[in-house]
């Protein structure tokens, strides 16, 4: 047995224990991408790096084997400062979206490419539950925003913008007329069963339904105090009927009260009646002072405020939303539209038959949505590489200078997704087909900075994972391979 010391605890070990697993016995994970349980090994990501204070250097804990005497520190500031680089290094090299550009558009962040997939599949309540998630109120904003996320749209380099607005209206307005039921339609938002705080929330326009929403739904009871007779707040007195109908918006307002929401309209709210709210309630959401243009916006300010509430409330630090890493890059180049179009159905945009005040029928909503180009990342949540560069406040940016590969997308097999810029040539998946002996498996082509994974003989993805494909996209750290229908 080898004794060492890792963080102050000192610990006895088998010989050719990495330093790594020794790491592990005393419950210290150490970040690693290219590691992988009992699969043979070979350093490559340099995330897992640690120092011997013994010697002062740096080390890659995954491959290195205790040593008597070893003095490990797992944690300082150079550590910290080396990963970084690492994954700085990486990223410069890694050209994809974790997040879709009409998503990162959209003031409310709405999961569009989600709520597309969706609608496509036929799958009307789950895209229902995909935009409550973000926005309050589908119906009305699929009929007031004026579409950033459309602006954004990456099927404009093909063509033209997929209608985000017109199918997130349609899905409002589907629960109305095809009896889809609401039960877990804010799936991601934290319920609390037996909760019994109240919160005031003061205003009925965008802002203040969208938070007693959200707080409603996450186990709050709410209750609206606005001066005026009807809710509604500008959404019924600045938005003109024939652009938004008065029974569209008292529907949503409806289905905010049969989620438990309580209305005390014709209130007065002076400083007094709020020092009042301050005493009766948990906790008073105030409305806005910089009121956007943009009732979208409101509604994502209102959704943001619910969660401080609940954050103020539960004793957690008051942050709102989390903002992930997100990778990004420029504009597509004309040899990438085609890639991206492999995945997309054809044709420009589809229009309601009856024009843009009407509705889509359920087929042009399915072919609309059919056309949107999917350029999110399929592991979004899974993906170590954008995990970690959160965690390690990476910059995209700090190695990169020379001109981008070009994009490609891999569609040769019934299942799986393969994205070459987003590898980072780990060889998990080639260790893995190599030991379930598949035929041609997968192999590293090429040589030094021009190294893809690739099937040998130049076989397809087909050929290379004929048994392994799920272990493959689950083993891989990033989202380079991925299912079709996604993994989030």
């Amino acid at each position: 047995m080898i004794e060492l010391i890792i963080d102050g605890k000192t610990l006895h070990v088998k010989e050719g224990t990495t330093v790594m697993e020794a790491a592990l016995r005393l419950g210290i994970k150490i970040p690693s991408m290219c590691h992988n349980g009992d699969l043979p090994h070979f350093s490559s990501c340099m995330i897992c790096l640690v120092k011997n204070q013994t010697n002062n250097k740096l080390f890659t804990s995954c491959t290195v084997a205790v040593a008597p005497g070893m003095n490990i520190i797992t944690m300082d500031e150079e550590i910290r400062e080396a990963r970084k680089t690492a994954l700085d290094l990486l990223l410069s090299d890694h050209t994809g979206d974790c997040e879709a550009p009409c998503q990162i558009s959209c003031p409310a962040h709405m999961d569009i490419p989600a709520m597309n997939g969706f609608i496509a599949g036929g799958e009307f309540e789950k895209a229902y539950h995909i935009v409550l998630q973000d926005i309050a109120l589908p119906s009305i904003l699929g009929r007031i925003c004026p579409a950033p996320c459309e602006s954004a749209c990456r099927r404009k380099s093909a063509d033209q913008a997929v209608s985000i607005c017109l199918l997130k209206r349609w899905v409002g307005d589907v629960p109305a007329f095809a009896g889809t039921t609401e039960k877990g339609a804010v799936g991601g938002v934290p319920t609390f069963a037996g909760m019994t705080k109240e919160v005031a929330v003061v205003g009925s326009g965008p802002h203040g339904l969208s938070a007693a929403w959200y707080l409603q739904q996450m186990g709050y009871q709410c209750t609206i105090f606005d001066k005026n007779l009807l809710p509604g707040g500008a959404l019924r007195d600045q938005v003109p009927v024939e652009k938004l109908p008065v029974e569209v918006l008292d529907r949503e307002i409806e289905r905010i009260s049969r989620a438990g929401v309580k209305f005390q309209m014709n209130s007065e709210i002076d400083q007094e009646r709020i020092k009042e709210l301050e005493k009766q309630f948990d906790a008073v959401v105030y409305p806005l002072e910089k009121a956007p243009k943009m009732a979208v916006r409101a509604s994502a300010l209102g959704k943001e405020a619910a969660w401080k509430v609940h954050q103020t409330l539960s004793g957690e630090p008051v942050a709102g939303l989390q903002k992930n890493f997100n990778s990004r890059f420029s504009k597509l180049l004309e040899p990438e539209i085609a890639e991206y179009l492999k995945e997309a159905a054809t044709g420009n945009r589809i229009e309601p038959s009856g024009g843009l005040k009407d509705e889509f029928s359920r087929e042009e909503a399915m072919s609309e949505a059919a056309r949107c180009m999917h350029c999110e990342c399929r592991k979004p949540d899974s993906c170590l590489l954008r995990i970690y560069a959160h965690e390690y406040g990476a910059d995209q940016k700090r190695f990169s200078g020379t001109p981008r590969k070009t994009l490609t997308r891999v569609i040769q097999h019934d299942t799986v997704v393969y994205e070459p810029r987003k590898c980072i040539k780990c060889g998990i998946c080639i260790r893995i087909t190599t030991k379930r002996k598949e035929e041609l498996g997968l192999t590293f082509i090429g040589r030094g900075f021009d190294v893809e994974i690739g099937v040998p003989f130049n076989g397809t993805i087909r050929e290379g994972l004929t048994h392994t494909a799920e272990e493959v996209v689950i083993a891989c750290p990033t989202g380079a391979l991925a299912m079709k229908g996604g993994g989030k």
